[in-house]
């Protein structure tokens, strides 16, 4: 398994990436560029995604970043953003930290649980949310997600378990290019 390290001078972080994993069959399987770009482009234009402007910036095995530029929608009455913007954050953050490695292209996943911690208030900026994948199995995923501001403080934690749904993937007009290459 080859290990790479990113960094990322906007977030001020380091990740360490997964370029290859191994298969079922024991044979190294690296992700397909042109597919993470077409999913990532779907994804980013979806209703959802355009409503709260969430935006994937970076994926891959095990990993995710994404972020919401915030705007007056995203705030409660109180002035503050709302906690279900929080959680929505950390709910795609942590999805997309398991989605890129499960096996099975036509396969795709939901959240049966969402547990998470507001720590700090956010009234304007930026929400940044790095996903990290825990743990992935035939059946269930174990992610979790970390928010800041654009500053690097931490305002919200959380973790997610999701189902891999077989036959369940992404309702697209154009078939998909593979999702790895070997």
């Amino acid at each position: 398994m080859k290990l790479q390290e990113k960094a990322d001078p906007k977030y001020q972080t380091k990740q360490v990436m997964l370029s290859c994993v191994h298969g079922l069959r024991g044979e190294m399987k690296k992700l397909n560029a042109e597919y993470i770009q077409r999913v990532n482009q779907l994804v980013n234009h979806s209703p959802y995604f355009e409503l709260l402007s969430m935006k994937i910036l970076d994926v891959g095995f095990g990993f995710s970043l994404l972020e919401i530029n915030l705007a007056e929608k995203h705030l409660q009455p109180f002035g503050f953003v709302h906690g279900g913007v929080f959680a929505s954050i950390i709910d795609a953050a942590t999805f997309w930290a398991i989605f890129y490695e499960i096996e099975d292209q036509k396969a795709g996943a939901t959240t049966v649980d969402l547990k998470l911690n507001y720590l700090a208030p956010a009234v304007s900026g930026k929400l940044i949310a790095r996903g990290r994948q825990i743990k992935l199995g035939k059946t269930l995923g174990y992610a979790e997600a970390k928010v800041t501001d654009e500053n690097g403080k931490l305002l919200a934690h959380g973790t997610s378990t999701l189902m891999i749904l077989p036959g369940n993937g992404l309702a697209m007009d154009q078939p998909l290019p593979p999702k790895f290459s070997v």
